[in-house]
């Protein structure tokens, strides 16, 4: 499962899956592997974000080579004790090559098909420097377009400890773009009673 270049279109653009937490709610599990019907749950979201980038990275702080089997190169948090989303996401912005980074978390295991073109559009339109999600009732602050110039400023912010992601955000020029078409892309499985209800007979059509 391999990365393969994508259309010119996509702007130089990365993108990260986040499975670098602990999984407390799912019972310490790594969250990533946990099988969503009969597949690791990473493995839906790859499928979903790989055909919108044009490199995809995974950000995991342990079971590193389970993670690697997937294709995609592997990085770790530079920040120790599990930082939260933010460290995973100045991780990728050091090691991208594209200009602006898409983020996903490894646990919503049906993100937007068009996640980055509109993620894009807004960004462009509005001339801002972060596009953020939005499902119509939240704010999905993991779901996100970020230019990379903004590395530096995410490094600082974390150096001070920093570390809520809607904070940083304020500090910026950040646009949320609607997704109350498709708030079901966003269901999270947070724990085990989460995935068992999506694999009930009653919700497997989704």
């Amino acid at each position: 499962m391999s990365a393969q270049p994508k259309d010119s279109h996509n702007n130089g653009l990365t993108g990260v899956i986040l499975a670098g937490g602990l999984g407390r709610r799912m019972g310490g599990q790594d969250k990533g592997l946990v099988k969503l019907r009969d597949r690791p749950m990473i493995e839906h979201v790859i499928a979903a974000l790989q055909p919108q980038v044009d490199e995809l990275l995974i950000n995991a702080n342990r079971n590193q080579d389970a993670y690697r089997a997937f294709g995609s190169p592997v990085i770790a948090d530079r920040i120790p004790d599990y930082a939260g989303p933010l460290s995973g996401m100045a991780t990728a912005l050091e090691a991208m090559t594209g200009a602006f980074l898409l983020t996903a978390p490894c646990d919503c295991p049906f993100p937007p098909a068009d996640l980055a073109q509109r993620l894009m559009a807004d960004l462009e339109l509005n001339k801002a420097e972060i596009a953020v999600a939005h499902d119509g009732v939240r704010l999905q602050p993991v779901f996100a377009l970020i230019k990379r110039d903004l590395l530096p400023s995410l490094q600082t912010f974390l150096a001070a400890g920093g570390r809520r992601i809607d904070e940083w955000y304020a500090g910026h020029r950040f646009v949320t773009v609607d997704f109350s078409d498709q708030p079901e892309a966003f269901l999270n499985l947070n724990r085990l009673e989460d995935k068992a209800a999506l694999e009930a007979p009653a919700n497997a059509a989704h």
